[in-house]
């Protein structure tokens, strides 16, 4: 209930009646007239009353407040513009508070005689004399006051216009009923009445507005559809009772482990729908695995004992140009069946055979500048200060869809076009840098960006980044110690770890550090640590997803921290997703993390 609704003028008032000249005929039919209007909306409706209640009183300034744990001010008619509507107060300090409480109504007309209210601000600050103040009955609740004040005080209170109030009062408390009622009805028939999530019909009204918004937000969601394991067998041996309670212990369980702004529906049965707002597929199948983690992990209590249940799911993403949510829930229904049939308890990705980018628009991006950078800020554990970020590379292609490197880099890899790529992405970041450190940012921030093979092997390219970084750093004073921090992934499948170290040492001599991506994802990551002076070690993200939900797992997780720690090395957690896992990182003593916990990747 907002001031911005629309707002229809209420029916001319005769001008006898609005000085109270006439009997109560014409304020009368001017109600009837207005309560029957079509085409107005509750809100509006209210909004007009007030207006012509404050017409035919000559009122300065009508409320119609709500009491609670505070007073708020859910509609207001104000001529003077000192109240605005959705004010909220403590309220001790409401002068209808009495009416509240008294259940009584109550018509005062000079405050500035009334021994309890003369030195209120409604009388020494605003300079409304004249108050009246009737309770009002929504349903069995006697939550609202509606309240009328004007400037000038009165001899006394007609009995004509205090039987116009009560009717006006009446008619609201009807009106906010019949309101409630309509809002209780379209909420119960958009929840699921056992688990309290949306239904599917909710759901499928929220997917045409997530639809919609895709496009104008350039920001795409991930779908996933979860269904519980063996669920017929939970309702054939305890009965649909205690199947019930573990459906409802179930959707409460997503809901936690939600991020803000997703959101969780029962779409029917003991099938749950999942939408993850940017996400890739792979990002949302990782949020997923960590629910199913969970799930696996911690027994669901019920009347009969603990149950330990498992599930499948399918998972795919819908990009800011895509256009039909059906289909992609066909797909991701196809994946979760593949997942049942695979033996369960497992999360499967839709295959979709057009997600890479071909040739043609690869050359494209890079020749018309479409290659741009998103920044994800990484934090210190233990300060939560921002104390690095990383350089993801994009694709804007010229529709304006951002496609993520997931989907060019193996193709841009096997095209030989990976080492501009990279050229583009480091000339962005050092740019970003040294406007960062002019403007009086820390020297010490860090700036992590993928670097390819096929960079390295590129003299010409090498030697122009070493120009531009010397100009750079000369520019804003950087000390031996280097902004700038090279990842190096397992993806890279080195040939020889000699001739890689021999394409760093430049790097290093410069200044620059060295991280490990994704450590603890295969060999390569063993072979770079044994072999090259790394600074930062970069937790693999499935490792992390998944620490908490297998005993092992965080095992792996606190060793690798330990290890790091003996040598020197910081360690960096990826896809933290939650405060509960950045805790249990922080007490591993893992130096940093990333995630969307802390941020989203942001184009800059």
């Amino acid at each position: 209930m907002t001031s911005t609704d629309a707002f229809t003028p209420p029916p001319a008032i005769p001008a006898a009646a609005a000085r109270g000249d006439v009997s109560h005929i014409d304020r009368l039919t001017a109600l009837w007239k207005l309560s029957a209007q079509r085409g107005l909306s509750d809100e509006a409706r209210i909004r007009a009353m007030l207006a012509m209640a404050a017409e035919v009183l000559d009122m300065d300034l009508v409320l119609l407040g709500e009491f609670g744990d505070q007073y708020t001010a859910r509609y207001v008619f104000d001529r003077l513009g000192v109240f605005p509507e959705g004010a909220v107060l403590a309220v001790e300090n409401v002068m209808c508070r009495d009416v509240h409480l008294s259940r009584e109504p109550m018509h005062i007309p000079d405050l500035r005689k009334h021994g309890q209210y003369a030195g209120h601000p409604t009388v020494t600050h605003w300079g409304l004399l004249n108050y009246s103040g009737l309770p009002i009955t929504v349903g069995n609740e006697t939550g609202w006051v509606l309240a009328f004040l004007r400037r000038q005080a009165r001899p006394a209170v007609d009995p004509v216009d205090i039987a116009y109030m009560e009717l006006i009062a009446d008619w609201l408390g009807n009106a906010l009923y019949q309101s409630a009622q309509h809002e209780l009805l379209q909420r119960m028939a958009l929840t699921d009445a056992l688990t309290g999530l949306p239904n599917r019909r909710a759901a499928e009204e929220r997917l045409h507005t997530e639809k919609a918004r895709a496009p104008r937000d350039r920001c795409g969601f991930a779908l996933a559809l979860v269904d519980i394991d063996h669920f017929k067998s939970i309702n054939d041996r305890y009965g649909h009772a205690v199947g019930d309670e573990v459906l409802a212990a179930t959707a409460r369980r997503f809901e936690q482990g939600l991020r803000e702004g997703d959101w969780v529906a029962r779409w029917g049965g003991e099938e749950f729908l999942f939408v993850l707002h940017g996400c890739t597929a792979e990002d949302a199948g990782n949020i997923i695995e960590r629910m199913a983690g969970l799930c696996r992990s911690t027994p669901v209590q019920t009347s009969v004992g603990d149950i330990t249940l498992s599930f499948s799911a399918g998972v795919a993403a819908f990009g800011p140009d895509e256009a039909d949510t059906a289909m992609l829930i066909d797909a991701i229904d196809q994946a979760l069946y593949r997942a049942k049939s695979e033996g369960r308890d497992k999360v499967r990705l839709v295959e979709r055979d057009n997600r890479a980018l071909n040739a043609g628009q690869l050359r494209q991006a890079i020749a018309s500048g479409g290659i741009r950078v998103a920044m994800q800020i990484i934090v210190d554990l233990e300060t939560g200060a921002a104390v690095a970020d990383e350089a993801l590379a994009r694709i804007c292609l010229n529709s304006g869809e951002v496609v993520e490197a997931g989907r060019f880099v193996e193709q841009a890899e096997g095209l030989g076009l990976m080492a501009e790529i990279d050229r583009q992405i480091i000339h962005q970041t050092m740019h970003r840098c040294g406007m960062r450190i002019s403007a009086g940012g820390a020297t010490d921030y860090a700036h992590f960006v993928n670097v390819s093979p096929q960079f390295l092997a590129r003299r010409d390219l090498v030697d122009e980044m070493f120009a531009r970084a010397t100009n750079y750093c000369a520019t804003c004073g950087i000390g031996p110690v280097k902004p700038m921090v090279l990842e190096l992934t397992e993806r890279q499948r080195i040939v020889s770890i000699e001739r890689l170290r021999a394409d760093l040492q430049p790097f290093i001599d410069f200044g620059f550090r060295l991280a490990l991506d994704d450590f603890g994802s295969g060999y390569s990551s063993y072979l770079y640590l044994a072999n090259l002076p790394v600074s930062f070690l970069k937790i693999e993200g499935w490792l992390i997803a998944h620490m908490r939900g297998d005993r092992k797992v965080a095992g792996i997780v606190e060793s690798l921290a330990s290890f790091a720690r003996k040598e020197g090395v910081l360690t960096v957690a990826e896809h933290v997703e939650d405060a509960e896992t950045a805790r249990i990182l922080a007490d591993m003593g893992v130096n940093y993390a990333q995630g969307w916990h802390f941020g989203r990747p942001i184009l800059v």
